[in-house]
């Protein structure tokens, strides 16, 4: 029995990135398919979806791409008025500078220079005035290798950001805590920090040298600063996908230094080794399944998101136990299937992700009976979230999650989805 078309969207070529009919295929087993063809470069196909979890169910309902929509993405993005979700994040280059070169960088970093401090503060004002109040996450290269990052940070505040966050490896951090002082100081909310494992092979592989205890020491220091750490790691198959439920262990024995794991299973584009094959994909229900056998918890706690496409990501919320075991509060069951705006996805990410002001701990707080004031308390200092952003690369971008992107990037006065903005063509010759 062939393959059956459950779904019509559209995507780019891989090679010439222009707009293409595409379909969603299910296979044996249930895998998922994207399938389209290009005149010039040929048939592509790719798996978005493994079959190791109800494909139907995890859509939560979500319409299918309407005919006639989404003819000119990514080509002609900045948002348009058929994109349907506002923007939670503003992500802002600042510097293409890098002190690192990574086998795997989104970016391309470390080639380039600064983003000049006044086009810094413009572009800051122009993110508010389109975006609202965006959490704004800075982002490079490594943006901490500007020394005028904290201003940066502080004039966020000032011109109406909601928040602020830093994507870094965490290099500078750990070796400079002045420089980490001044940035808690100027008010910065959230360390988003590259953690791709708890072994050093991990780290000669995916980023070429021995990172670990400069990672611990980077979290050290901004746990004492009151700095909330999400720690992201890349996730690439035969590297670190069988280190998961060891980051999700070290994480809750970090905790409340350490808010929350946000999973990027990795994606093909800015800087890689070599074109994948089908089998390197690393896809979010495996993500999934893979997480709850390793940190042994349900798989019913994850729950799709609703500001962005299901096939984005996932959340899921745990209370830290004694032992180090994770008590589930989410689950897909109570799942809402009513989209949240990017307002109500800030505030979801703020509350789980900023640190809170330290409290005096009840007595008693880990008990089953706790009242409501205990319950308030662990949610602030004893909780751990797991998220994850499943980015778009040219073979598998579908144009109907990307008009449901909330990430969105400042790039030359147009606010673009992060996928648009980073997707890079496959080499013709690799065909």
């Amino acid at each position: 029995m062939g393959a059956q078309i459950i779904r019509r969207t559209r995507s780019v070529c891989p090679v010439c990135l222009h707009n293409l009919p595409a379909v969603l295929t299910r296979g044996e087993g249930g895998q998922i398919r994207l399938e389209k063809t290009c005149p010039a470069h040929g048939f592509f196909a790719v798996p978005v979806w493994q079959g190791r979890m109800d494909f139907d169910k995890w859509l939560l309902g979500t319409s299918a791409l309407p005919s006639g929509c989404g003819l000119g993405c990514p080509e002609s993005c900045g948002i348009c008025p058929e994109h349907e979700s506002g923007t939670c994040c503003a992500l802002l280059e600042v510097t293409h500078r890098c002190n690192l070169c990574c086998r795997y960088c989104f970016a391309d970093g470390g080639k380039g220079e600064d983003l000049p401090a006044e086009a810094c503060r413009a572009a800051i004002r122009e993110i508010v005035r389109q975006c609202g109040k965006p959490l704004l996450q800075f982002s490079g290269g490594e943006p901490t290798l500007r020394d005028d990052l904290p201003e940066l940070v502080q004039f966020a505040g000032e011109a109406g950001c909601s928040y602020t966050q830093v994507n870094t490896n965490g290099i500078r951090l750990a070796e400079d805590r002045a420089y980490a002082k001044r940035l808690a100081e100027a008010g910065l909310d959230i360390v988003f920090l590259q953690f791709d494992g708890t072994r050093d092979d991990i780290y000669r592989a995916l980023r070429g040298r021995e990172l670990l205890e400069t990672k611990l020491e980077a979290i050290r220091v901004c746990s004492e600063l009151q700095i909330g750490v999400t720690l992201v790691p890349t996730v690439v198959r035969g590297i670190n996908d069988e280190n998961l439920g060891e980051i999700v262990k070290l994480a809750a024995r970090l905790a409340p230094g350490v808010r929350g794991i946000h999973f990027q299973p990795v994606s093909y584009f800015g800087r890689y080794p070599t074109e994948p094959e089908g089998k390197e994909r690393y896809t979010l229900d495996m993500l999934m399944t893979d997480l709850a056998d390793q940190a042994q918890i349900p798989v019913e706690s994850f729950m799709p998101s609703r500001c962005d496409h299901p096939l984005c990501g996932f959340h899921a919320s745990f209370l830290i136990d004694p032992d180090g075991g994770l008590k589930p509060l989410s689950s897909i069951t109570h799942s809402s299937r009513s989209r949240g705006s990017a307002k109500d996805n800030r505030e979801y990410v703020a509350r789980h992700w900023r640190r809170s002001p330290e409290e005096a701990a009840p007595a008693g707080r880990f008990s089953d009976e706790m009242d409501f004031d205990t319950f308030l308390y662990r949610l602030r200092h004893e909780s751990l979230t797991l998220s994850a952003m499943a980015f778009q690369d040219a073979m598998n971008l579908n144009v109907e999650r990307l008009r449901r992107c909330s990430l969105h990037v400042y790039d030359g006065g147009k606010i673009k989805p992060f996928c648009a903005k980073y997707l890079t063509g496959m080499r013709a010759e690799e065909r």
